[in-house]
């Protein structure tokens, strides 16, 4: 085992430096380094990234069925240490967006829901800032929340954008907490915190989603305390970071229910449907723009609170599948022509396969039946 976590670091190293070759070249700030290697070499860096994503899952699989709290452990310091200081903007360019959203907000003392980034003309950071011309594209919990890593940034983009990854991580790891201290067990903590969607989402784009998550699990832990008022408050702080845990409003709605009628509280069932409820938003997202991989982590923070093998299964195969959205654009450097359509293929494979998998399940169970029937 040492052997393989030994090996498990120098990969962990070796895709933390393959993500530099991905820097902008209109990030001023790190021009020093860009190479232009990952737009002139895209056929290769795009044979590369599936080959790691594999290694990566490969691993995710090993571990998680040779697991224990010391391994673990050993697992997730290497991790921080790595991918924290990889470059956030070789899958999203979203970190970017949240600093200047920050930035209208603390240093302009501006409304970010009104004012949009573009109207703050010679500012360096609209260089490399994607959606510049739109207003705040998540909700007043995480404006206010990002002022801080702004504040601690003193002006400095390097530190400001470290602070900000820092901050994102904050939260992984109140996650993990959480999930031990609702499960009590290691492997249900590795589930969520060896995911290399979770790993590759958090620590290297540093998306906020494990922000909304950790808020939306923290009220699931309230709620078991039969705190509701609390409760219902860090949902609320959740929903307005990213307004996605609205749907798990239908939870409490059973919770109160079985209160009311003076009944026991299920809550293998509770965290079920909530990875469920959340798993339907995440497939309804096409309706509004499209599924984005670091979505996947909605729904893999309640799959880690059960003990359903099916569930995990199909966590497991879709998170595989989501981080391969992201090969099309990387090959072809496109979002139109047939990139939509390999995107949709590499994300609903792996549910089809699952799909197929419980039909087969199902008949094995039924022509066990029918044997016991007949004897």
């Amino acid at each position: 085992m040492k052997v393989l976590i030994l090996g498990y670091g120098i990969f962990l190293l070796g895709f933390t430096l393959f993500t530099y070759l991905f820097v902008d070249l209109n990030l001023i700030y790190m021009e020093s380094i860009y190479t232009g290697f990952a737009n002139h070499n895209r056929e290769l860096v795009s044979i590369i990234y599936v080959v790691f994503i594999s290694v990566f899952f490969l691993f995710y699989f090993f571990f998680l069925r040779n697991i224990n709290q010391k391994i673990l452990m050993n697992l997730i310091i290497l991790s921080v240490v790595f991918l924290f200081l990889s470059y956030p903007a070789i899958l999203s360019y979203d970190i970017f967006n949240y600093i200047f959203t920050a930035k209208i907000l603390v240093w302009y003392q501006e409304n970010p829901f009104i004012v949009m980034p573009i109207e703050f003309l010679g500012d360096p950071y609209l260089s490399f800032t994607h959606a510049a011309n739109k207003v705040a594209l998540y909700g007043p919990s995480w404006v206010i929340m990002t002022g801080l890593p702004y504040l601690l940034g003193f002006n400095n983009f390097i530190f400001t954008l470290f602070n900000l990854k820092l901050f994102v991580v904050a939260f992984y790891f109140g996650i993990l907490y959480l999930i031990y201290k609702l499960t009590g067990k290691t492997e249900n903590v590795a589930y969520f915190a060896l995911s290399p969607l979770v790993l590759i989402e958090t620590f290297v784009s540093g998306h906020n989603d494990v922000s909304m998550m950790f808020f939306a699990i923290l009220s699931i832990y309230f709620l078991k305390k039969e705190k509701v008022y609390l409760a219902l408050g860090f949902l609320i702080i959740s929903i307005f970071i990213k307004y996605a845990t609205i749907f798990l409003i239908p939870v409490f709605v059973y919770y109160i229910f079985q209160k009311i009628k003076k009944r026991k509280i299920n809550w293998e069932k509770i965290y079920i449907s909530s990875a469920l409820l959340m798993l339907i938003v995440l497939l309804l997202s096409p309706i509004r723009e499209e599924i984005y991989p670091w979505y996947g982590i909605w729904f893999l923070t309640f799959i880690a609170l059960t003990n359903n093998k099916k569930l995990k299964i199909l966590g497991f195969v879709l998170s595989f599948g989501l981080m391969l959205r992201y090969v099309p654009f990387m090959y072809l450097g496109t979002h139109f022509g047939i990139t939509p359509l390999i995107k949709i293929l590499a994300t609903y494979t792996p549910i089809i396969g699952f799909l197929l998998y419980l039909l087969k399940d199902f008949k094995n169970i039924s022509k066990k039946i029918l044997r016991n029937e007949n004897k």
